[in-house]
């Protein structure tokens, strides 16, 4: 209970997940962060007896990575002293950590460089045998993944942008990020692959194919059963699940029959059971939990209804971007709306993750039932379409992504949904960078800007907290060539005294310990320097989420929507 532990320990404990050991899953660290933060205090906790272990594992306030070995034995990446933390404060060194040794003691099995993202322990029990090894992330986008056999971590043979998925029966499972060429053999971008563990390490590449996608097509998840890998796919930004068994020839597929027009996520899977579950959500629909035992689907609990969805329609359009790409992008409103109506517009559109249909109770009362108009754009830099969607948004290719924006906005317009007056964006992290950029390149579009613990000083960016971790999606503005692209996006040096702005609502938090409250702080400072209408709010606690207890967000969405009212209904509440 964190709202108990909280109070008897005078700390405002937010849940951030626990590592078990499996199969039995009695052994946790509990991963315990104050006030919302990256980082996290870690505790051993005992499932059986519900109580945290005396004497027991645990570990200092720090962005901290565990895997189990045994049931005294856990695999660590923390921050062990001075030199131990990367440039982007992750860990740069795993060890091995035994029960009743001091945790400086650990044992070191592997140190990446300080340049590196980070270096992460990985510990997968299957009822095949338990693999444990390491994750060293060189870039955002890098990676190599080191497996210990015969004691001795190797190196994996994958191309660098690979992202291994699991291992499934003793094959290791990975998507390719780009074509790669191998034996005389082509496997497309996107792909999934599978190959046996221990002869892929001894380095024979008797590989197999278990999935290719299309170019209208992407994987967005992977889950694994005992008999089936599973990969949720997305089509046309609409969500598909199948399932994958391997034989001796390749991989069969069979489709699972799952709700349409909306967005699946796995749940719980396990490597002991077939049985798994899924949650199916929508604009519309509250999320569902189901539970999928050999081909039955089954929906077990929904969570309620928040709003009245009912004369609500979701529409799927697209707009033209400036060099012709074609953006697609939901629109939620009333049926039979023939005159334009405020309506606000979210995207986010970076670090291949894309932006799906899914309920929000809140957005639903507090803007939908009272006549509003939501849209939500899948634009590039996002993983709609695959690894090629976002990296046709990369460094000096990140213009497209706003242009992308840009033409969403223009493109609502046109139709007659909206009008400049009436049209608010929203965006958080990359999506706060992004409604920053379109809010300075494009102020004639928008009447209202959500800007929340945004990116904005692109100069600096990657000397504050994580953010060197993200030079591969933006650049380095350290190096002229690409602080000379980064420059013209930069929405701190791009915000000028004799141009007009709709008043921006910037919020953050005082403990974001990702992207550094700095941003929007110096972005204010600015604004107000110049003599810019700004609204500001830091919230104390909430971490990169800017809120952390249900009274903390209620706040925030009153604010931001009380402000939304004012700037596009022209009013505090609408009629």
């Amino acid at each position: 209970d964190l709202d108990a532990l909280g109070q008897a320990e005078g700390e405002n404990w937010v849940w951030k997940g626990a590592s078990c050991l499996y199969p039995d899953q009695v052994h946790c660290m509990v991963h315990l962060s104050r006030g919302g933060a990256d980082a996290t205090v870690d505790r051993e906790f005992d499932t059986s007896a519900m109580a945290f272990v005396e004497g027991g594992f645990e570990t200092p306030e720090a962005k901290t990575d565990i895997g189990w070995i045994d049931e005294n034995t856990l695999m660590i990446g923390s921050d062990f002293g001075e030199g131990t933390r990367t440039e982007s404060g992750y860990a740069r060194t795993v060890r091995e950590w035994r029960r009743g040794e001091p945790l400086e003691s650990a044992a070191t099995l592997f140190e990446g460089a300080p340049t590196d993202v980070g270096v992460f322990p990985f510990v997968v029990h299957t009822p095949e045998g338990r693999y444990d090894g390491v994750v060293r992330a060189v870039t955002f986008f890098t990676t190599e993944y080191w497996i210990r056999w015969d004691g001795e971590l190797v190196k994996a043979g994958l191309p660098d942008d690979a992202q291994v998925v699991g291992i499934f029966r003793e094959r290791l499972v990975w998507q390719l990020k780009s074509d790669w060429e191998v034996d005389g053999t082509a496997y497309p971008q996107g792909a999934v692959l599978s190959a046996e563990v221990g002869s892929f390490l001894d380095g024979e590449h008797n590989l197999m194919v278990v999935y290719e996608p299309d170019a209208r097509s992407a994987v967005v998840g992977v889950g694994l059963t005992r008999e089936r890998l599973l990969i949720n796919q997305l089509r046309e930004v609409q969500s598909q699940l199948y399932g994958y068994t391997p034989t001796e020839e390749g991989w069969t597929e069979e489709r699972i029959e799952v709700p349409e027009l909306g967005t699946i996520y796995l749940g719980s899977t396990s490597d002991w059971d077939d049985q798994f579950f899924f949650y199916y959500t929508g604009f519309l629909t509250p999320t569902t939990l189901y539970l999928v035992d050999g081909m039955r689907v089954e929906a077990l609990r929904s969570e309620p209804a928040f709003f009245d969805a009912s004369g609500l329609v979701v529409e799927q359009m697209a707009a033209e971007s400036r060099d012709g790409t074609r953006v697609p992008y939901y629109v939620v409103r009333r049926s039979g709306l023939d005159e334009p109506r405020p309506t606000l517009l979210s995207a986010y559109g970076g670090f291949e993750i894309p932006v799906l249909p899914g309920y929000d109770g809140v957005m639903g009362a507090a803007w939908l039932e009272r006549g509003g108009v939501y849209v939500l754009a899948n634009l590039r830099g996002g993983g709609e379409f695959g690894p090629a969607w976002h990296q046709a948004g990369l460094k000096e290719n990140r213009q497209r992504i706003y242009d992308d924006f840009a033409a969403v906005a223009e493109d609502l317009i046109a139709r007659g949904i909206t009008t400049p007056d009436m049209l608010g964006i929203e965006g958080g992290s990359n999506g706060g960078l992004l409604v920053g950029v379109a809010f300075t390149q494009r102020p004639d579009l928008y009447h209202a800007v959500v800007c929340a613990v945004p990116l904005l000083d692109m100069k600096r960016y990657d000397k504050l907290l994580a953010g060197a971790s993200w030079v591969g999606e933006y650049g380095d503005p350290d190096i002229p060539e690409e602080w000379a692209y980064i420059r013209q996006y930069s929405p701190y040096h791009n915000v000028f005294e004799d141009r007009e702005y709709p008043t921006v609502f910037f919020n953050t938090s005082t403990r974001d310990d990702r992207v550094h409250p700095g941003h929007a702080r110096k972005m204010v400072a600015r604004m107000e320097e110049q003599g810019h209408p700004v609204l500001y709010w830091e919230n104390t606690e909430g971490g990169h989420g800017a809120a952390v207890t249900n009274e903390q967000r209620a706040y925030r969405e009153a604010l931001v929507y009380a402000y939304l009212y004012r700037q596009l209904f022209g009013e505090d509440t609408p009629g």
